[in-house]
């Protein structure tokens, strides 16, 4: 059912000390979203914060507004008081508490209002005002369609539309997946609003260090497994690899995509060892469900062709029940293989 925009623009009528949260570990769509959302509702005359769970990739660092993000894991006593003095919740990009961690310690049972605008699926009643839309590219145009709901398109700069941008892109892979009619009229007319396609797309995609090219290379060399049988691959990172290489956060963006780019591959599977917790980031190609596979065997969840999960069990463990999962999607998988090739 769609939200109430009235009472929403009732809502926004009056100036709100307005905190926007976004989910742990955020990319590219979460951060756009988030600092796109704050550059328009400051020119509303709000006073705004983004807070985050845990820092956000360095190929971000570039976004106009990025260096005000309070990020929980580094300032809890800050966020907190943040937190404690809002009016007013913005939840952008994802739909559970269970997203934010100890974030959301205290907003159980708050009864501030909160606005959702998200694009996964599988929302909880987690706002008062839920933009949920699972077809949509990115939760970065759900915000620019937010924007026209409002009628305040006017509004519209190039800081604003840099934002948004990049979150469609980088949750595209530069409009590759996800993409509709709709979406392209949105980045035009993002791109009439004063985004830099040429600055936005170098940020993201030609900002690797040489320490990031020589992992990608250590990955593709040495710890790449195609399964041709199943139309999947795989690439898993150890705890070593990670000490050997000084992984940090943002380090390994993109590499899944990698194994898409090998035309028979339908399931790309990034498995990788964290001190606690194994973390499985899958990505798939056509009407091949990835999704289903996390939710249903790794805690997750996600999209079609792109969904995350977890593992508790050591790294082998959790690489040997994905390999014996395989043969129960075989037929799924050899159907949306075909049909992805007659395409």
């Amino acid at each position: 059912m769609e939200p109430d925009i009235q009472a929403v623009k009732n809502l926004l009528a009056e100036p709100h000390d307005v905190v926007i949260l976004t989910h742990r570990n955020p990319d590219g769509d979460a951060i756009g979203s988030s600092l796109g959302l704050l550059h328009f509702l400051k020119k509303q005359g709000h006073s705004v914060t983004v807070v985050v769970p845990s820092d956000y990739p360095d190929f971000l660092a570039w976004l106009p507004g990025v260096s005000d993000i309070i990020v929980f894991d580094d300032e809890i006593e800050t966020a907190r008081q943040v937190i404690k003095k809002a009016s007013l919740f913005f939840i952008l990009d994802f739909n559970s508490f269970d997203r934010i961690d100890k974030v959301a310690e205290t907003l159980h049972k708050d009864d501030r209002p909160r606005i959702m605008i998200d694009h996964h699926l599988f929302p909880e009643p987690i706002a008062d005002h839920m933009f949920s839309d699972t077809t949509a590219s990115s939760t970065c145009e759900m915000i620019y369609d937010f924007i026209v709901k409002l009628d305040r398109t006017a509004d519209m700069d190039a800081d604003i539309a840099d934002c948004l941008y990049t979150g469609i892109i980088t949750d595209t892979g530069g409009f590759k997946y996800a993409t509709s009619p709709k979406l392209f009229r949105t980045a035009s007319k993002l791109l009439e609003a004063g985004a830099d396609d040429y600055k936005v797309n170098d940020q993201i995609w030609n900002s690797m260090t040489e320490k990031q090219l020589r992992l990608l290379g250590h990955c593709l060399a040495n710890r790449m497994e195609i399964m041709p049988e199943f139309h999947t691959a795989l690439i898993y990172l150890t705890r070593d690899d990670y000490a050997d290489f000084d992984i940090q956060r943002g380090d390994t963006e993109g590499v899944v995509n990698y194994l898409l780019r090998i035309p028979s591959v339908m399931i790309a599977a990034f498995i990788h060892e964290q001190p606690t917790i194994v973390k499985l980031s899958l990505r798939s190609k056509g009407d091949m469900d990835v999704q289903q596979i996390c939710k249903a065997h790794f805690r997750g969840g996600g999209h079609k062709n792109a969904s995350g999960g977890a593992s508790f069990a050591p790294l082998g463990t959790t690489l040997k029940k994905f390999h014996q999962l395989l043969p129960s999607y075989a037929p799924q998988i050899r159907e949306a293989y075909e049909a992805f090739s007659r395409r």
